[in-house]
């Protein structure tokens, strides 16, 4: 019997997930079927019931629903309970298992390109969606400490004392405070959606090098105009789509307790472009 995955969310048209994920099982002669499924916001009960009945074998959680999914899940692993959101879930026979594989996803590159984040210091720009995870990460890999930099203040504060919770001391500003501040840091992350769109960098890069490690999560465009300025300043660049690789690539070994073909799910990925 064949295994089937889904993606749900709204909206969800959009999603890259269906062509990675078919192509890993192309790849690996896998008898598997990925599909996107909608699933408006305020009818997540209903969808769940239906994703059962047809007895899912796992499925990926993207917005609106990250958050609301954490009450329907029977078991949840320690990054998603940590980070108060899933995006991985397994059906075993009814139970379903929650995950979160948005600190695995965006550490991922660190780790193919063996870039330390040990005793660093970080920038990171926007408090939303995957900063939380984006901070646990950090957390983890021990960086030296962290500044929270978010158009709404609050909720830079707010991400800044969960920082300090899980031992990585943070301070929060906003946005328009980084100025000319950029160059006394190692790593600088964007989290905002500034980018999507094809705005400009929130932030100018004077006195950065080619130390600097430049990450933007945002990954259409490929190149970004944060992308482009830093790679001005000839900084080490990870690109939006290698977060959601590493996301995709977790989420297959959740699934399936296999290693994930890489290369396959890259070409995939950047053929969706």
């Amino acid at each position: 019997m064949g295994k089937s995955f889904a993606i749900i969310g709204d909206p969800i048209d959009h999603s890259l997930s269906p062509n990675i994920h078919s192509a890993a099982f192309r790849e690996l002669n896998l008898d598997s079927s990925y599909i996107a499924y909608r699933i408006p916001k305020g009818e997540l009960k209903e969808g769940i019931e239906g994703l059962k009945k047809i007895k899912i074998d796992g499925f990926n959680v993207t917005i609106p629903h990250k958050i609301e999914m954490m009450k329907y899940l029977d078991k949840t692993d320690e990054s998603c309970s940590l980070i108060g959101a899933v995006n991985t879930v397994t059906n075993k026979d009814g139970v379903l298992k929650g995950y979160n594989t948005d600190m695995d996803g965006f550490l991922d590159p660190f780790k193919k390109k063996k870039l330390d984040i040990i005793n660093k210091k970080v920038l990171l720009l926007g408090a939303g969606g995957a900063a939380r995870a984006i901070v646990a990460g950090f957390a983890k890999e021990k960086a030296k400490s962290i500044t929270i930099a978010n158009r709404t203040l609050e909720n830079a504060k707010k991400l800044a004392s969960f920082s300090e919770k899980i031992g990585l001391n943070a301070n929060a500003i906003e946005i328009e405070q980084v100025k000319n501040t950029v160059k006394e840091y190692d790593i600088i992350v964007n989290a905002t959606s500034i980018g999507l769109k094809n705005e400009s960098s929130p932030i100018s890069f004077d006195g950065i090098n080619e130390k600097t490690i430049v990450y933007d999560i945002v990954y259409m465009p490929i190149n970004t105009d944060f992308i482009k300025k830093a790679k001005e300043k000839n900084a080490i660049i990870i690109f939006g789509y290698e977060m959601l690789l590493g996301q995709a690539i977790r989420a297959f070994e959740i699934w399936h307790s296999i290693e994930a073909p890489y290369n396959a799910m890259k070409k995939a990925l950047l053929g969706g472009f």
